[in-house]
């Protein structure tokens, strides 16, 4: 969850003067941010989003993630780029927190998602897998298997206490997804957003605008960003499954980068596994809200739903593929 850092002017003041952004003249909070502090800065030379690192970003990965969004914009990709100040950096501390700025992006997430929205995420995320290629920095999903085994032993004595059965649920879906989990060099890899969830992805006129929010980038397979995009986009407010969604968003990424035969035949255990990794970052800021967070969090028993679907698919099919 959320923990923001409140900066003073002063603090401020002498951050930006690092920057030739020229002169401040509003700035305020954004209550949407779920893993750090960020504000909205307005100077006399255009809107810039302020981030600060909370305690769940390790300081080690942010050369990557500021590197990452540096190294899409200048492939052509909408995504916000770092601002660097007169001395050429972009990373910086404030109020005892790192802390970067980026530019703004125009534009709105979907409030009602349609199979166009999906269309465009597809050709987005394709775009930006190939992108991608060529960036030097490297850094493990630290939410794959053994960040799944680790957050399902800090929640299994309260599980129960969320839902009934929920802990012999995570229980058995981790071990089987131990025990099938596809090899890293049986699909695909590449860098993955890991996030793309519509509150990440901005639109004009219901054209893709841009992608925000890189803090969970990683090395994966690439497929596995589709497992995520298919729990995040394609399921109704009540909880069913809407396959014209999840092709429109397929086909059009296998319009810009083919889909192998074998990432298809994983697709359902992919999904699997995105459904339990949201499940249980969910449960876990459920059983540890911490004190001063600004927002409330999010029911895990959506993410239980989703992984029972995924666990009655057979194959692609069930996709809008074949």
């Amino acid at each position: 969850m959320a923990v923001y850092t409140e900066v003073s002017d002063e603090e401020l003041g002498t951050f930006l003067s690092a920057y030739d952004v020229g002169s401040l003249r509003s700035y305020k909070g954004i209550a949407e941010g779920v893993e750090n502090s960020n504000f909205l800065l307005q100077t006399d030379k255009g809107s810039y989003i302020l981030t600060l690192y909370e305690k769940r970003v390790a300081p080690q990965d942010l050369p990557f993630f500021l590197g990452l969004m540096d190294h899409l914009a200048a492939k052509g990709i909408a995504c916000p780029t770092p601002i660097h100040g007169r001395d050429g950096q972009a990373l910086r501390s404030l109020a005892g927190r790192p802390a970067a700025m980026v530019s703004f992006l125009n534009g709105m997430s979907p409030r009602r998602i349609l199979p166009a929205h999906c269309a465009g995420l597809g050709r987005g995320m394709a775009q930006m897998h190939l992108a991608a290629e060529g960036f030097k920095l490297t850094r493990a999903n630290s939410l794959s298997l053994d960040g799944w085994q680790r957050l399902y032993g800090e929640t299994k004595t309260l599980a129960n206490d969320v839902a009934p059965g929920l802990e012999g649920l995570i229980e058995a879906e981790v071990a089987w997804l131990t025990a099938n989990w596809p090899a890293a060099e049986s699909l695909p890899r590449g860098i993955i957003h890991a996030d793309l969830f519509p509150d990440n992805v901005f639109f004009l006129n219901d054209k893709l605008s841009g992608v925000i929010d890189f803090y969970f980038a990683c090395h994966d397979r690439l497929a596995y960003d589709l497992a995520i995009c298919l729990n995040a986009w394609c399921f109704e407010p009540d909880g069913m499954f809407n396959i014209s969604k999840a092709r429109s968003m397929l086909s059009a990424y296998r319009d810009v980068r083919p889909i192998t035969d074998a990432e298809l035949t994983a697709l359902p255990m992919l999904a699997r596994g995105a459904a339990l990794r949201f499940l249980l970052t969910r449960l876990y800021d459920w059983l540890n809200r911490p004190e001063g967070a600004w927002v409330k969090p999010k029911n895990p028993m959506e993410y239980v739903q989703k992984l029972r679907f995924h666990q009655s698919v057979s194959g692609p099919g069930a996709y809008g593929l074949d």
